[in-house]
């Protein structure tokens, strides 16, 4: 029986004739065995490959050139790239794709959006390769070359990856703002598979990426607990620029729904500042949940305050200079300060 590739499509040669063709090259027993050894192999390779083989493979399992011209003419091989080849003529799904690319490549790691947001109608496919090697990439593949890849790969994965963590972080050296860099170190922080412990662990790797100095403050801010772009403009823009006292972040409290957590408290002064953001705010349960917290927090004799993107990015002094109001009013006594020269806090402010 021939057996059938991932895609389901048999490669059009069975594997009596494949050990033929190993056997007419060696005629005794022994290379016999070795010969069916070879085209099993073959099968397996081609299964785990989504059905798509490389020369260097077809030629192990006994196939010589005149072989695979024949599959090629037959139509059982397609080219993809060079001395990559798929067991049929249709469509390449997105694993083939990706398979085609790190095979063609290799040794080379799947990375970047191919990683970690796969979309099957992406043009592109990202693979990184060691930043010593000099090659050209086929068509329709990006390719990333790495300092240090193989601290950062995990060769035995299939296909083979870069660990998450490490793609996180070359992603935020190529991102286009600060902010672009926020959103993926926050969102990737807050996964279970990444998490702020690894980007930590990984982050001594990266010893040339872009913003370096930005990145490891920020990866501080997490380990603190800033869970968001918006928490992270908030510390950066309201709190630091203009010397507010450091609140106490992601405070975990206990209520009638279950375990919940403030995103600031000043726990001496009974402030609580919750902030929220359009992508994780704006639904109906959940602002009827938030009502709820602050109903709960003014029960307890606590000022909660709810600060929105506006309140963060777009006026940021305004919401210092309030703020400060607010927490002399709870005691507090240290000293505001302007963020620049263009800041809009009074002139008799400190500088």
């Amino acid at each position: 029986m021939v057996r059938r590739s991932a895609c389901g499509k048999s490669l059009g040669v069975t594997p009596a004739e494949l050990s033929a063709a190993k056997a007419a090259a060696r005629p005794d027993a022994a290379d016999r065995g070795c010969a069916l050894a070879a085209t099993r192999q073959l099968e397996v390779d081609r299964f785990r490959q989504y059905g798509v083989v490389t020369r260097a493979q077809l030629n192990a399992a006994g196939l010589r050139r005149h072989d695979i011209e024949r599959l090629l003419r037959r139509r059982s091989l397609r080219q993809v790239h060079g001395r990559v080849y798929v067991d049929h003529t249709g469509p390449l799904s997105l694993d083939q794709r990706i398979w085609a690319a790190v095979l063609a490549c290799a040794p080379a790691v799947i990375c970047g959006p191919t990683l970690l947001s796969p979309d099957p109608t992406a043009p592109i496919i990202h693979i990184a390769v060691d930043a010593s090697r000099r090659l050209t990439p086929p068509d329709g593949v990006r390719l990333h070359r790495v300092r240090g890849l193989d601290a950062m790969a995990q060769w035995r994965t299939e296909p083979p990856r870069m660990r998450r963590e490490d793609a996180v972080l070359l992603q935020a050296g190529v991102a286009e703002d600060e902010l672009e860099v926020v959103r993926l170190l926050t969102d990737a922080a807050r996964t279970r598979t990444i998490g702020a412990a690894r980007l930590r662990t990984a982050f001594p790797r990266h010893r040339r990426i872009h913003r370096r100095a930005f990145v490891g403050v920020l990866l501080d801010d997490l380990d603190a607990g800033v869970n968001s772009v918006l928490e992270w403009g908030y510390v950066e823009r309201v709190e630091r620029a203009h010397g507010l006292p450091a609140p106490t972040r992601q405070v975990a409290r206990r209520t009638s729904g279950g375990k919940e957590f403030r995103d600031q408290e000043y726990l001496d002064l009974g402030v609580v500042i919750e902030l929220d953001g359009r992508l994780n705010h704006d639904s109906w349960e959940a602002e009827n949940r938030d009502a709820a917290r602050d109903l709960a927090d003014q029960a307890a004799g606590k000022v909660a305050v709810r600060l929105r993107w506006r309140q963060v990015f777009g006026t940021p002094c305004d919401t210092a200079a309030q703020l400060d109001r607010l927490l002399r009013r709870r005691g507090w006594q240290g000293q505001l300060r302007r963020c620049g020269p263009g800041c809009t806090l009074p002139a008799g402010t400190v500088e």
